[in-house]
């Protein structure tokens, strides 16, 4: 598969919550976020992780969550967890489930565990809209293995970088905002944003960024934003409900950039018309491959 066109859905954020924290859920189901997904991973300690499926099966039944999409972070396929997170949740919440996100994928063999299981479960209880999945990769194999694990399934809708677990993994000397504790030259997970990215093109998936642990610096999570959607990504993870307009704003086309695709657009096809195969717009080129640019961003404000 070599797609390069991102689903039409959109992912601009998607907002953590606990699931064992029931007084979070309203507020989550209420909130702007593109998605919300319910912890049962590591915001969840150990001996509460089964009881808080419950708590996530009532949240997703219980609240109108409006068009938000509604995902469960699932404990990665080699706990003891995993395979009761799936059932248990999907038996309790059923069409209400939307998403699962697989935490710690290494390879295909991983997405293909869940899928499975999945199929299995849904064809048990007569679900006919089947669960999507998200896979985050923050292990160095996962970057390593990244391009065959985005084309592992069809159930796939984005692949999140996660920079804290990749941090370990890779043995990295950063803080507890994931920056480099030492000066370093240029933006230290570039590699790995990058192979997160070009795997989820070629997958035809969208590409969602790291979390950004000091909440309180909004300017802060602004900037590792906007160098993100620079590069590509689709959206960010916010973990406080603070950041979540700034991710909306952030990864949404600016009112210049839908004049200007409008505008640009609009100058091809009159050259067309022309017969010609290119045009300019302000002094600038604008041919075949501006169009596409342009189709992209027009396509994004429709979603």
């Amino acid at each position: 598969m070599t797609e390069t066109a991102a689903p039409r859905r959109i992912r601009r954020s998607e907002l953590a919550t606990p699931a064992s924290n029931e007084r979070m859920f309203a507020k989550a189901a209420a909130s702007q976020a593109d998605l919300v997904f319910l912890d049962l991973e590591d915001a969840v300690a150990p001996a509460n992780r089964e009881e808080a499926r419950g708590k996530a099966v009532r949240a997703f039944n219980d609240y109108d969550w409006g068009t938000t999409v509604r995902a469960l972070r699932m404990n990665g396929i080699d706990t003891r967890w995993a395979y009761g997170d799936v059932i248990e949740v999907l038996s309790g919440a059923r069409e209400n489930l939307d998403v699962i996100i697989v935490p710690k994928v290494t390879s295909a063999r991983d997405v293909w565990w869940v899928d499975t299981l999945l199929t299995q479960v849904e064809g048990t209880l007569g679900i006919t809209k089947p669960v999507r999945l998200e896979v985050l990769i923050e292990d160095v194999a996962g970057v390593a293995n990244a391009e065959e694990i985005a084309t592992s399934s069809s159930r796939l809708d984005a692949l999140i970088f996660g920079a804290g677990d990749l941090s370990v993994s890779q043995h990295a000397r950063v803080d507890t905002n994931f920056e480099p504790r030492d000066e370093y030259p240029g933006d230290f997970w570039h590699y790995a944003r990058m192979k997160v990215l070009t795997a989820a093109r070629i997958g035809g998936l969208l590409a969602i960024d790291a979390p950004y642990p000091d909440f309180r610096n909004a300017a802060g999570y602004e900037r590792a934003a906007r160098h993100a959607a620079a590069l590509g990504f689709d959206g960010k993870w916010a973990i406080h409900p603070s950041q979540i307009e700034i991710a909306n704003d952030v990864f949404s086309p600016s009112e210049d950039e839908i004049r200007r695709a409008k505008r640009n657009l609009e100058a091809y096809r009159d050259a067309q018309a022309r017969g010609l195969g290119a045009t300019s717009v302000d002094g600038q080129l604008v041919d075949a491959a501006h169009v596409k640019l342009a189709e992209a961003i027009l396509a994004q404000v429709r979603l």
